[in-house]
């Protein structure tokens, strides 16, 4: 097979995606060990092939089920980290040696991969008080291969322009808990619609699945399925025109 030509995915959980094109591996906002705060994950962890030989790592946003430090060690730190502006004096601090910041609109590049800095609608501060920081989508391509990740986002018009000639688009469908957050999240619906303005020729559900607070795992275990479930019918609904791919944590889908 072309290595130019191929595209894989694999769906580590919550937003924890290897994007593999080109012959690049890029790992999305990992979170790959069993517990973060009172956040439990009710799946089995990932496999070390998640982990291996990873070209560089891409951080939407600083809230800590999206960046986790003792993941990135795992990964190991002198792994290249892609990261929103302002993020790389705390990034260096707890040991990342090489941060790239990017704001929205700038672009950087992975090997002949290139990773565009999109913006999204949500707050990617560290804390509720700490200095405000942009939250990131990356917009990544390669001979004629396009894969937009989420991270975290509300809905906002100019989404759109982001459309045209995606292969898949990566967003996110819901939470840990029983609420999403208040702003700056999609659930299912919102993400169905976020799908019609972006037109993927495949839309893959993230954030979901994965990562729970602790005890409903046991409680409310329909929280694991459903979101997905209810993603793949407003697909139907509200974006006829896109093909919804539903991996769950572990699995992948590859496109040649």
């Amino acid at each position: 097979m072309d290595d130019g030509a191929r595209l894989r995915i694999t769906y580590v959980g919550h937003a924890t995606v290897l994007i593999e094109l080109a012959g690049i591996r890029l790992l999305t906002d990992p979170v790959l060990r069993p517990r973060v705060l009172h956040i439990k994950r009710a799946v089995p962890p990932p496999s070390d092939e998640v982990i291996r030989a990873i070209d560089a790592v891409l951080i939407s946003h600083l809230h800590p089920d999206h960046l986790d430090f003792s993941s990135l060690r795992t990964i190991g730190r002198n792994v290249p980290v892609i990261a929103a502006a302002g993020s790389g004096r705390l990034l260096r601090r707890r040991g990342v040696q090489h941060v790239t910041e990017l704001s929205p609109g700038e672009t950087t590049r992975v090997g002949e991969t290139h990773v565009l800095a999109a913006r999204v609608e949500h707050d990617g501060r560290r804390y509720p008080l700490g200095r405000k920081i942009d939250a990131l989508g990356f917009d990544v391509r390669v001979a004629g291969r396009r894969v937009f990740f989420a991270g975290d986002t509300d809905l906002f018009e100019e989404m759109r322009e982001l459309a045209g000639g995606l292969d898949v688009a990566l967003l996110p469908i819901s939470g840990w808990g029983t609420r999403l957050g208040g702003p700056g999240h999609l659930d299912p619906r919102q993400a169905a619609e976020a799908a019609a303005m972006l037109r993927p020729r495949m839309a893959v559900p993230i954030h979901w699945g994965t990562l729970l607070r602790r005890g409903l795992d046991r409680t409310r275990p329909e929280l694991l399925s459903d979101p997905a479930r209810e993603f793949v019918s407003r697909i139907g609904e509200l974006a006829p025109g896109v093909e919804p791919r539903v991996l769950a944590p572990g699995e992948s889908l590859e496109l040649t």
